[in-house]
This record gives C-alpha cells, structure tokens and sequence, in this order.
C-alpha cells in the first residue's frame, strides 16, 4: 500500500511526494496562479539521491528558461523525513528557501494554521498546490521571510523553525574536526541536563549582535539545546538614549552630550516594565528556573543591564553573564566627570551584579574597576550557512546584482555594472564610528594617484553600503553627512561613488562583497567587526585601520594590510599597490579555502564559548575567567591543544606571532 506524503514548493514552485513507488509532483506558482505542474514516478534503492537530483535540476532548469529567481520551497515534514538532504542543498546549492510544513491533524494548536497543510484526501496535485500556497505566507512584500517575536519576546529563529535551511552536517563542515568534537562535549552535558539558556538583546534584526544569535539560535535548536533569545518591545526615544550612550562610550559623541538623570529613568522604566510583563511572570524567562525560567541568563547589549539585578533578586543563585560588545574608550571612563565616566558609572552599577563580564578581546576596552577575575575574552561570530557568506552560483549574484542596481537607480545613485564596474567597497552601517568619510578621502586620494602615475589604466569605483538598525537613529544623519561630503569635495568623483542603505538581504550584501575587488574597512572605533574575517574567508584583499579587534584578524601584508586610523595616504598607497601591481593583488587574494579564517569567528566555534560557559556555571563550578579567552579555557577544559596552526586568533592586538 502506497503511503501518501507531501512536498511543496513555493513562492515560485510546489510539489508533493508519494512512497511506495515513489510518485512527485512539483508545482510552480506565484502569488496569484498556478504556473506550471510535473510529475515523476520513482523507484530503485536510492530514492532519495534520486529524488534530490531531479527536484534541484528541474528547479535550476526552470529558473534558466524562464529566468525566474525561486524564492521559497515548503514540503512536508514526512516527506523531509525521507529526503532529509534536500533542504539544506536547496539552500546551498540554489539559494532557495527550504520550509518544512505539518499535516498532523490538530497541528495548528502547536504550530498555528500558517504552518499545516491539511493534505488527506487530497490527489497528489491537490497537494502541490495546496503546499504551495502555504509557503507565499511565510514572505512578505519585500519578498523576505516574515520576522516573527511571540508575546513574551522570543525571537522565532526562521519563522519558528520552519524554515531549515542547514543540517549538522553542513555545520560541521564549516570547522575543523577539534571544534566540532569539543562542542559535541558540551551538547551532551546541557542536553542531559535539560539546561534552559536565555539570552537578552535589544533589537531582532539589523546589527551583528541579532546576526550572531539568530545562527547560534539555529544551530542549537539543530543540536537539541534549549537556547532562547528575547527582545524588549521597543519604546519611544529609548533607542535614541541608548545610541548616544553608545556613541559617549566610543568617545564619538558630540561634546555637550550627557546621559542625565531623566533619561536615565526612562531606560530604567522601559526595562522594568518588559521585565514585569514579560519576563518575570510565571513560565518567562526570568522567573526561577523551579518555575520554568532559564537556567542561566546572558545580557548581550549595553542598552539591558538593568535587567541583571532583576534577575538575581528573582533567583540570586542563578548565573547571570554580561557581554560588552563595543569598543570602550577606558581612558576616558577613568577620568572623573568626564561623560564617558557618567555613562559608564550608571551601566556599573548593574553590570557588577554580573557573574562573568564577556568583553571583545582588547584589554584597553576593559573599563578599569570591572575585576580581572570575572573577565573573559570572546570575539564576535558569522555564520559561513547563512545568506551573508554561503557561496552562490552566478545566476543567483546576478539576480541580486539586479536588485541592487534596481535600488540605486530609485535612490539616484550610480549603478555597479559588474563585471565591466570594477569596484572597492566597505560595507558597514552608517554610524560615526565607522570611518565613512576617511573612506571617501582615501578614494579620492587613490584617485589622485592613480592618475597621476597610471593614467592609462581604468579606475575602479566605490561602493559604501550597509544595512540599518531600528536601534540606530544615526544611522539617516551619518547617511545624510555622506551625501554632502560628496557634494562639496568630491564632486567631479560623484559619478564613481555609489552610497546606498540596504535593506534586510543578506544575499545582496553577499553579492557585494563577493563580486568586489579590494575591501576597506576604516573603522575609528571599533569592536571586533567581523566583516573583516567575512571578506578574508572570500579571499579579498583589506585594507583596515588598526582599530579594535581588527588586527586580531588581519595579517598585516598576508592577507591585507593595516594602516592607522586617519591615515589616508597609506590607505590610497595600498590602493595604487593592489590596484596596478597584479603579483602583489594575487599574492594577498590567494589561498581561499574553508579554514582560511579562525574556527573562533564561526557559529560553532562561538557555540563552544557559550556551552562551555552554560556547562561549567550550571553545575556551580565557580568559574573565574580572569582575563582569559574563554575558548582557551573550554579547550582546555576539555584536555585539547590548540596552536596557531589550527586557527588560533592572536590574543593581542600587538601580538606579532604565537609561541604555540
């Protein structure tokens, strides 16, 4: 007897799938009709390899005769079941959205109505084109998966986990066997243990911190950990104080700005109320973890510390880790009266009630009274699964190309016709501390030069970009800054320098740094800005300030090169150099490979930190980090040797080799 199972494909395609002889049917749609339906029947002992080859070469084919970009597949999660493969190599091999849809009865009771497809009695193209249909839902106008946080904050990673666009196996491919195992180790203990991990941020989108938690958010759920992440609901002007407090602490804000004792309250009130609403009340995160509440909590934002006291007189024994993500200008936090002395005595004044303070891992960021023994150092992560760093095929740079140019031509900017438009870029959000304007004066300079000693040869554009942030009111007026910069001293240049704010893609931003030649990143002041590592993993020569965690990263005339911060001229010599001297841009460009970069600036390798840390704190361990790498001491916890040669970053800035 045949067992009736379903598939779908959408956006642009549907299917369904029937075992026994094993029948599929794929339908393609849009948002309005039915656009085409095949069927084929199957049999043999490799169904499954049988059954993915021929769904990803009728998808790429369709796409290439029609050219039609598919956006979204949905298909049952009986079918995933037997074709488990298929999802992530939709995703990886033609950048198409996997969903994985129930047709359980009585499923929207768990999942919602949105997620079942309701398939019995059905013909089989019944339920392609039911299938379909289910899966235009989960996009929006924007033609992006809809981003979803439930009434109490939580974050739905890929549409409450519908979306499954990677698999352990594509995750551990991404690090070397060493990583792999050591996490594996910890996965153990936290699953036996039922461990609840709750992490804290302010906003769900837009800047690294949401990047970093909505891959490490995915692969834990992979992995069968319980790791969830909240968001506060947002308040008018809050975001306003935060990102000047930010700005204060960066030592980037006007002189006259101050945090006073009003806006202090507001941040107080918005917090405590979230927390009263939300978290605190019986199930929520932050109730005792006897109740329901997390075993551990992380505060990953400077704008939430004053949820630690919060949390500790709920449940004082329980965990609490803070994590400082910018860079701190600590020599201004020590001078008394000084604005960043206020800001930082007002953050204090939580934060100390922390168990453990994570920092990026620059000691001068480190704030003079936060005790060396509670300190552990951590770098920001990328996901080498996710749309920002996946290879792609040419079909699909293209297409997002289009897109981008399509958003230049509506803003009034200059297209990137690559690949005759060579280009430069830096992709960074349009924030003071980002060195937006250095960037400017660099090209110009280059510019300069380049006509001056190779006149003959065709100049490469320039391209700044970067996405926004709700959190981020800056972001317009540094936008705006750009713009005029342009106007009054690079005029004649205009038609060369493409400025664009994107909107929530990461394929397009993929594209960009992709498709770019060399890559600039001139931060002021900076965290760790892992774009660096993003751009080296693609094997593209930078160009980067020594600001930061930057130099942790870059090997300076390897694989690019570091020049200090303001120092225009060095930055356009550079340029000249890769741009006229082609042994010199090979020689920097060369050996691309998966372990290029750090297992450290990986979703895995960071997953390591936070298991090991969730482990030890958990069993009250007592763990005291005292200035260490805290992925030093989750090797180390686990009898692991780990050198240079198996990626070790540099663990300081002015490091110039490893002893080890």
């Amino acid at each position: 007897m045949a067992v009736h199972e379903a598939l779908g494909f959408a956006r642009r395609i549907a299917g369904s799938f029937v075992d026994g002889k094993s029948r599929i049917a794929i339908a393609l749609r849009n948002e309005t009709y039915l656009l085409d339906f095949l069927e084929q029947d199957f049999e043999g002992s490799d169904l499954e390899g049988a059954i993915c080859h021929f769904i990803l070469t009728e998808l790429q084919n369709y796409s290439n005769i029609h050219a039609e970009k598919i956006l979204g597949a949905a298909l049952s999660k009986s079918l995933h079941a037997h074709c488990p493969s298929l999802c992530p190599r939709l995703w990886l091999e033609l950048d198409i959205i996997a969903i994985l849809l129930h047709e359980e009865p009585g499923a929207e009771h768990i999942v919602g109505s949105e997620a079942v497809t309701h398939l019995k009695g059905k013909g089989i193209d019944e339920q392609a084109e039911s299938v379909s249909r289910k899966c235009i839902r989960f996009f929006g106008p924007n033609k992006l998966p809809f981003l979803h946080v439930d009434f109490l904050g939580a974050v739905e990673v890929d549409s409450g986990f519908h979306i499954h666009i990677a698999d352990l196996e594509s995750f551990s491919k991404t690090v070397r066997s060493k990583t792999w195992s050591g996490v594996q180790h910890y996965v153990e203990d936290l699953t036996r243990r039922k461990v609840k991990i709750a992490f804290f941020s302010a906003t769900p989108q837009g800047g690294g911190v949401a990047l970093m938690r909505h891959a490490l958010v995915r692969f834990s759920h992979i992995l069968g950990v319980d790791l969830k992440w909240y968001v506060p609901k947002p308040r008018p002007g809050v975001f306003r104080i935060t990102k000047t407090n930010h700005n204060i602490l960066q030592g980037v804000a006007e002189p006259h700005e101050r945090l006073d004792l009003d806006q202090q309250g507001v941040l107080m009130d918005w917090i405590e109320d979230n927390a009263r609403r939300y978290w605190t009340r019986k199930g929520g995160p932050l109730c005792r973890s006897s109740e329901g509440g997390a075993d551990i909590i992380i505060i990953d934002d400077p704008q939430m510390p004053a949820l630690i006291p919060i949390a500790k007189q709920v449940d004082p024994k329980r965990p609490v880790i803070y994590r400082s993500h910018i860079q701190m200008r600590s020599d201004l936090i020590s001078t008394p009266g000084s604005p960043q002395s206020e800001v930082w005595d007002f953050l204090w004044a939580y934060i100390k009630l922390a168990d453990i303070f994570i920092s990026h891992p620059v000691a001068a960021f480190v704030p003079h009274n936060v005790p060396r023994e509670t300190l552990g150092y951590m770098p920001a992560s990328t996901d080498w699964l996710d749309g920002l760093n996946k290879d792609m095929r040419d079909w699909d740079y293209a297409y997002y190309g289009r897109i981008f140019n399509h958003d230049c031509r509506n803003a009034g900017m200059p297209p990137i016709n690559y690949p005759d438009d060579q280009y430069i870029v830096q992709i960074a959000r349009f924030d003071p501390s980002k060195g937006i304007i250095g960037v400017l004066k660099s090209y110009a300079e280059f510019r300069r030069l380049l006509a001056e000693h190779s006149p003959n040869v065709k100049a490469p554009k320039l391209l700044i970009c970067g996405h926004g942030s709700v959190d981020d009111p800056d972001g317009s007026l540094v936008y705006d800054d750009v713009l005029k910069w342009i106007r009054q001293n690079a005029s004649a240049l205009s038609d060369d320098i493409t400025v664009m704010r994107l909107g929530p893609s990461d394929q397009v931003l993929n594209t960009l740094l992709s498709n770019a030649a060399i890559v600039l990143q001139l931060s002021e002041c900076e965290g760790f800005e892992v774009k660096v590592s993003e751009a080296i993993h693609k094997g593209k020569p930078v160009i980067a300030t020594k600001a930061g965690g930057i130099p942790l990263q870059v090997q300076d005339q390897v694989n690019g090169f570091l020049v200090e911060v303001g120092d225009v001229q060095s930055v356009a010599h550079h340029l000249l150099r890769l741009w006229t001297d082609s042994d010199l841009y090979g020689r920097i460009s060369s050996s691309r490979s998966s372990y290029r970069v750090s297992d450290e600036v990986s979703t895995v390798g960071q997953a390591l930190n936070w298991f090991y840390l969730s482990s030890l704190l958990t069993r009250n361990m007592g763990l005291k980090p005292n200035g260490r790498w805290i992925h030093d001491l989750g090797r180390e916890s686990l009898g692991q040797v780990y050198t240079k040669a198996e990626g070790k970053l540099k663990r300081a800035v002015d490091e110039a080799a490893l002893s080890v």
